[in-house]
Formats: C-alpha cells, structure tokens, sequence
C-alpha cells in the first residue's frame, strides 16, 4: 500500500483560521500562523491553505496573512482562493507555496488547468472541487457551496484529470463539518473514474474515520480535515500511529 497523507486544512477569513459546518456558520478558530508551526511541529505531511472568501468577494487572497504562515511551514504547502489568472497561479507560487489549488477559475475557465500544467508543471496543479447532493446526482457548487453551477461533479472532474492536474481534492458539502465520517460513497465514484491522487476532505470525526478510509478506499492518497485538528479531538501523532498499527502505510 503507498504511504497515505494527512493534511491539515487552514481555511481562512479576514486573517483568521474558521470553521463551519457544510460551508455554513463559520466561526472563528485560531491564528493561521500558529497553527501551521503546531501542525509542522506535530508530523503533518502537508498543510493547505484556503482564502475561503477570496472567489465570492472577487478579489486576491490575503497575501500578507500568507507570507507570514509560509515562514513557518516546513512541509509541502498547497494555497487556493481566487485564483482565476497563471498570473495568480504563479505569484503564489512566487511567495513559496509548493502547490496551487484551483477550484472557482476553473470554472470560469475550463482549460485553465492546462495552462496552468504547461506553464508550472502538473505537480504543482491541484484542482479542487467542491461536491453535493441534489436530487441524487452529485453537483459541483462554487461561490463557498453557496451556488449549484449545474455541473454533474463526476463528469467534471474527469475533465479535469484529463487536463493534466497533479491531483484532486474532493470537499463533500454534505458531510463537511459533520464527523460523520469521510463520504465514502462519492469517494468511491471518484476514484473510479480518475487515476491522478485524490484527496478526501469533509467528515473526519475520529480516528476511526481515517482508518475506514483508508481501508475501504486504498486507493485514497490522503486524508484532509480541519475541526477535529483545531479542537484536538485529533492528535496527529496518535492518529498516525493508529493508522500504522492497523497495518496502513504511513510517515511516522
């Protein structure tokens, strides 16, 4: 089994780290910057960075919040929120972020994650998606899971793949912020249907959460959470080695 990741998610508004449940209610958290030296501290392999109001307000993410969280990071760190332009793409590169992830300019430009490839390099491309239930199909919203563009996500998303990004992640609206568990089920299609590394994002409750994702879904690259790392309802260190005794290949 290749070595899984865990990926604390910062998702940030007006400088602040926040959290809310399915993209509704958010509340205020933490400094971003403190919690990204806590987590490097702690055995994250990755962190990523959301400007969760960038796209719906129209305009460049915080870049001086983020300056600061980069001169703490030590692990491969992935930043997104309005970035609509390779100019975009790549002055956020330039700041030090080892990834971009584009979500909202993908949709108002298809083939941006083609540009963006050519330009940087496949690996440094992350195209995120933001998912949810309706009527029984699965959706791809936009505009922090306010707005239902009418995408069917499955198909989207192979377009994306196809298009060359590095890897995916799938942020499940209906189970974000739940701890419920990961969204087995839409995880299950996407994996399916691409063979780039997905990234599961929306559910983590538990331990225990981590491990039936892994399990049930090996082909899993990572796990992504946020509230059960902010509240310390889950250690990474533990959680790590829980994983590794139930025989599930990590960085220890």
């Amino acid at each position: 089994m290749p070595i899984k990741k865990i990926i604390p998610c910062l998702d940030v508004k007006n400088g602040r780290v926040v959290k809310g449940v399915r993209f509704e209610g958010v509340n205020d958290v933490a400094s971003p910057v403190d919690l990204a030296r806590k987590y490097c501290e702690d055995g994250a392999d990755e962190l990523v960075f959301y400007d969760i109001t960038a796209s719906v307000e129209g305009r460049e993410l915080y870049t001086n919040v983020l300056k600061q969280v980069l001169k703490e990071v030590s692990v491969p760190f992935a930043v997104g929120g309005g970035i609509n332009t390779l100019e975009d793409f790549g002055r956020v590169l330039g700041y030090g972020a080892d990834k971009v992830s584009i979500n909202s300019g993908v949709i108002k430009n298809p083939e941006f994650i083609g540009e963006a490839v050519k330009e940087y390099g496949s690996q440094r491309v992350v195209f995120a998606v933001d998912v949810k239930q309706v009527g029984g199909a699965y959706h791809i919203f936009t505009k922090g899971g306010k707005e239902d563009t009418g995408l069917d996500a499955i198909e989207w998303i192979k377009r994306g793949a196809s298009l060359g990004a590095g890897e995916l992640v799938v942020n499940s609206i209906d189970t974000d912020g739940v701890k419920d568990g990961f969204d087995l089920a839409l995880l299950k299609t996407v994996c399916d249907a691409v063979t780039i590394p997905v990234i599961a994002s929306g559910g983590a409750g538990c331990i225990e959460d981590f491990i039936k994702l892994f399990k049930e879904l090996p082909e899993i690259d990572a796990g992504l959470a946020a509230s059960v790392f902010h509240f310390g309802e889950v250690k990474i260190p533990e959680l790590k080695r829980k994983l590794h005794t139930n025989g599930i290949s990590i960085k220890i």
